[in-house]
């Protein structure tokens, strides 16, 4: 299995690559995956241009043909966003809509982190993935800018939240192993 952790977050000064970091530092501990970070500012899509609606396939751009090829090789993700406005970053939904059969089949875990833990951020994000045919797991880490940063900017998780992230990537891997034979093409 190859779970990509997926930085969200494109901003300059952004606290959401501490908290990749430290998911991709207790995933590396764990022998029934390979993670691996996904990082959106290193991405760097184009708002969508392509002709053709993602849904039918027909890609013609080379960076979406890249971000298809990127998207296709793994199992899983984990989505490492803040929340902004009660949602999630543009820029991950534009990454989310570029492509649409390389999400199939693979599940979604969530590490969200804003004022209020970015919970609604995850809760914008589940009929999305749902609608990429992406199965969500129940778990997700739910970081508080007033507990697991200090002075709002250092991220120093408490202690209850490995055990929330053990529980996550847990859920995610099961998940995605399980859905692997649907990724399958027919014998």
């Amino acid at each position: 299995m190859t779970i990509a952790v997926v930085l969200a977050s494109t901003r300059p000064g952004r606290r959401g690559e501490a908290v990749a970091n430290w998911v991709l530092e207790h995933a590396g501990q764990r022998d029934d995956a390979a993670f691996e970070l996904l990082d959106l500012a290193a991405v760097d899509l184009p708002q969508l241009d392509e002709p053709m609606p993602p849904a039918m396939g027909r890609y013609t751009l080379p960076h979406t043909l890249d971000w298809a090829a990127t998207v296709a090789k793994h199992d899983g993700f984990v989505f490492v966003t803040p929340e902004y406005n009660h949602s999630y970053p543009g820029v991950l939904k534009n990454a989310l809509d570029r492509v649409h059969a390389e999400w199939h089949n693979k599940a979604a875990a969530f590490v969200s982190y804003g004022f209020d833990g970015g919970v609604r951020a995850v809760e914008a994000l589940r009929p999305v993935v749902g609608a990429l045919q992406m199965a969500d797991v129940s778990a997700q880490v739910a970081l508080s800018m007033h507990h697991d940063f200090t002075g709002f900017t250092q991220f120093t998780p408490a202690p209850h939240q490995a055990a929330a992230l053990t529980t996550t990537l847990d859920q995610v891997v099961t998940w995605s192993t399980a859905l692997a034979t649907l990724r399958r093409p027919a014998a």
